[in-house]
């Protein structure tokens, strides 16, 4: 399936974004490279234009369990929802992989890996958007969308995106 431009759709707290990622992108030569995506927002925005990503992922035809979503601060809704029925049946839900699945930077390692992987940087220490971005990039098979503050997210890549 053709990766779909998240980036074209504005968040909700940038007044212009600009289609296409902001930086050079990693062409998806090899499932090992993932193409990279950013999508600039403030920490209380990043949540809102992961699930604007998510929904133009799923409007251009991707399978809901080719996505999964991270976030570095406050659990996406669903996953705490989720995680009130028990460890258990939340992480049932993920290795059913029909949906698109929510998990904390804190336990995304446990995740496998997805078509693509959208990353919220909602928030939270340093420490759990170097850990979303790393298992990040090694989870996603063709597209990584990080939302957030790009000079943050640059500063913990140690390199331009």
């Amino acid at each position: 399936m053709r990766p779909a431009p998240p980036a074209q759709r504005a968040s909700r707290d940038t007044a212009a974004a600009k289609p296409g990622p902001a930086g050079p992108a990693t062409p998806a030569a090899t499932s090992a490279a993932p193409q990279i995506q950013l999508i600039p927002a403030t920490p209380d925005g990043a949540l809102d234009a992961a699930e604007e990503a998510v929904d133009l992922l799923l409007d251009s035809g991707r399978t809901p369990g080719d996505v999964l979503v991270i976030t570095t601060g406050e659990p996406h809704p669903w996953a705490a929802h989720e995680l009130s029925f028990g460890d258990a049946a939340y992480w049932a839900q993920h290795d059913a992989g029909d949906d698109v699945f929510y998990a904390d930077a804190a336990v995304a390692d446990r995740a496998v890996s997805r078509a693509v992987v959208v990353v919220a940087i909602n928030g939270g220490p340093e420490a759990a958007a170097a850990t979303a971005l790393t298992v990040a990039h090694a989870r996603a098979g063709a597209l990584l969308i990080v939302c957030g503050d790009p000079q943050r997210i640059n500063s913990v890549l140690g390199a331009g995106v």
